[in-house]
C-alpha cells in the first residue's frame, strides 16, 4: 500500500497537511478485529464512528449488498419508488417512536440535521410565523455542515473557528446532574429562562438526548430530557432530537428518548443506520410536522440529495433493522454496559482521570491532560486494539457482538497509556 501517497496527497478527517499523523493500512475486517497490512489484528473499540454496530463483514449485510447490487444499485427517488426504500421506512416506523410518521430519507448524519432545521422553519413560515432561532445546548455537536456547525456550541467545539460566519443561536447550559446521579431540578433553570424569554422567535429545540458525542462524551439525566419535552409543550416550541449517534441500542435502548419516555417532533438517524457499511440517513417528522410543512405556500418540503434513497443503502439498511428486531442487541448491550461498570471505576484510582462514565455500549474515560495522538494511537496498535480519542477523552463504542475478553482487552490497553506520560500532552 502507497503510504507515502496517502501521507503527501490524502487529508484524513481533522488532521493537518503540514503535519499528518500515521495513519494504518487497514485490508479487512470481520466480527470486532481490524486486519492491518502488517498482520495484526485490532480488537474494534470505535464501531467505526458509532456506526458498525453488528461487526464487520456480516453475512446477511453482505448478501443484502450483494443481492441489490445486481438488481439496481442506485435509481433517482424524484418520482420513483422501490422496494428497498419502502421495506426500510416500515421498519424504521416500527421502531421509532409511535409520533412519527414520515420518514425523509437522507445522505449522512449532518444532511439529517441540516433537514431537520430546515422542517422546522418551513413548519413555522407555513403559519405565517418567522421564526429563526433554534434554542440548543452548550457541549453539544450536531455535524460538520453549516447549519449543523450553527447548533454546535459555538466555543467549546472544533467549530468554534467559524464563529461570526454562522447563524447565532441560543445556547442554554448542558446539564450538569449525570445519568447515574441524584437528579438535581436546578439543572433546568437556564434552559427554562431561555426558553421562557425567547419562544416566540425558537423554531426548534435540538439536543443529543442523554449522551452528548462529540462535544464531551457526557452521559446525562433522563430528568433533564423529560423537562425539556414539557418546556416545549409548554411555550408551543417543536424538539428536533439527534439520535444520530445514540439511535439503535447505543445507550441500551432502542433509542435514547426511551430513557425518559417522551417523543420528539422530529427524529434524526444516521451512522449505524446501515450498520456501518455505507452513508445514509433519515430524518423522521410527525405527521403534524410534515402536514403543516406541505400546507405552507412552497406546497412540499424543499429537499431532495442526488442520492436519497439509494435503493443499495436501503437494502443493507433494511437488513441491518432486521438484525435489530430479533432483540439481541438488549442482552449485547447489557453486557457490555456490566463490563464497562466492573472495569472502568478501576481506573479512578490513576492520576490523570478526572472521571469515567458508562451507559450501555458506550464507555468514557476523561483525564486531565489531553492526549499525544501519535503516541497513544501508537500505543493501542501495539496492544492490539483500536481505539481513536480526542481531547482530554478517551472513549469505547465497541461492536454490540463484542464480548468480555474484548472489552477487557480494550480496557487493559488504556489503563497501560495511564501508565505512560508520553501518550498525554505535558501541560
Amino acid at each position: 500500500m502507497d503510504l507515502a501517497f496517502d501521507r503527501r496527497h490524502i487529508w484524513h478527517p481533522y488532521t493537518s497537511t503540514l503535519t499528518p499523523l500515521t495513519c494504518y493500512p487497514v485490508v479487512s475486517a470481520k466480527g470486532v478485529l481490524i486486519e492491518l497490512e502488517s498482520g495484526e489484528k485490532l480488537v474494534d473499540g470505535m464501531s467505526s464512528w458509532w456506526s458498525a454496530i453488528h461487526g464487520y463483514n456480516h453475512p446477511d449485510l453482505n448478501a443484502a449488498a450483494h443481492n441489490q447490487i445486481d438488481q439496481v444499485s442506485h435509481v433517482m427517488f424524484g418520482g420513483i419508488t422501490h422496494e428497498p426504500a419502502i421495506n426500510l421506512c416500515k421498519k424504521l416506523l416500527t421502531l421509532a417512536p409511535e409520533n412519527l410518521e414520515h420518514v425523509f430519507l437522507a445522505d449522512s448524519g449532518s444532511v439529517a440535521v441540516e433537514v431537520s432545521l430546515k422542517m422546522a422553519l418551513q413548519y413555522w413560515h407555513a403559519k405565517g410565523e418567522a421564526r429563526s432561532k433554534f434554542l440548543t445546548l452548550r457541549d453539544g455537536y450536531h455535524g460538520d455542515t453549516f447549519a449543523a456547525m450553527s447548533v454546535t456550541d459555538p466555543d467549546n467545539s472544533m467549530h468554534s473557528l467559524y464563529k461570526g460566519f454562522l447563524p447565532e443561536h441560543i445556547f442554554a447550559q448542558s446539564p450538569q446532574t449525570g445519568f447515574w446521579d441524584d437528579w438535581d431540578e436546578t439543572d433546568l433553570a437556564d434552559f427554562e429562562t431561555k426558553i421562557e424569554q425567547h419562544h416566540h422567535e425558537i423554531a426548534a429545540v435540538i439536543l443529543e438526548p442523554i449522551v452528548q458525542g462529540a462535544g464531551g462524551m457526557r452521559i446525562y439525566h433522563p430528568n433533564f430530557l423529560k423537562g425539556v419535552r414539557e418546556l416545549c409543550d409548554k411555550y408551543g416550541v417543536l424538539l428536533i432530537l439527534d439520535e444520530i449517534a445514540t439511535g439503535f441500542g447505543r445507550t441500551g435502548k432502542m433509542f435514547a428518548c426511551e430513557h425518559a419516555n417522551i417523543q420528539p417532533d422530529i427524529l434524526c438517524v444516521g451512522k449505524a443506520l446501515t450498520g456501518g457499511y455505507m452513508t445514509l440517513s433519515a430524518t423522521l417528522a410527525s405527521k403534524n410536522v410534515a402536514d403543516t410543512v406541505c400546507g405552507g405556500e412552497a406546497g412540499c418540503f424543499m429537499h431532495g440529495p442526488t442520492f436519497m434513497g439509494n435503493p443499495l443503502a436501503c437494502a443493507v439498511a433494511d437488513a441491518s433493522m432486521t438484525i435489530l428486531e430479533t432483540g439481541a442487541w438488549k442482552q449485547q448491550t447489557e453486557q457490555i454496559e456490566h463490563a464497562f461498570a466492573e472495569l472502568l471505576p478501576k481506573l479512578e484510582r490513576y492520576e490523570l482521570v478526572e472521571d469515567v462514565r458508562w451507559l450501555g455500549a458506550i464507555g468514557v474515560i476523561e483525564t486531565s491532560k489531553p492526549v499525544n495522538m501519535e503516541k497513544i494511537q501508537a500505543h493501542f496498535v501495539e496492544h492490539g486494539v483500536w481505539i481513536r480519542p480526542f481531547g482530554k477523552l478517551i472513549y469505547m463504542m465497541p461492536p454490540f457482538i463484542s464480548e468480555q475478553a474484548h472489552i477487557e482487552k480494550l480496557v487493559d490497553a488504556v489503563e497501560k497509556a495511564l501508565k505512560m506520560p508520553e501518550c498525554f500532552h505535558q501541560q
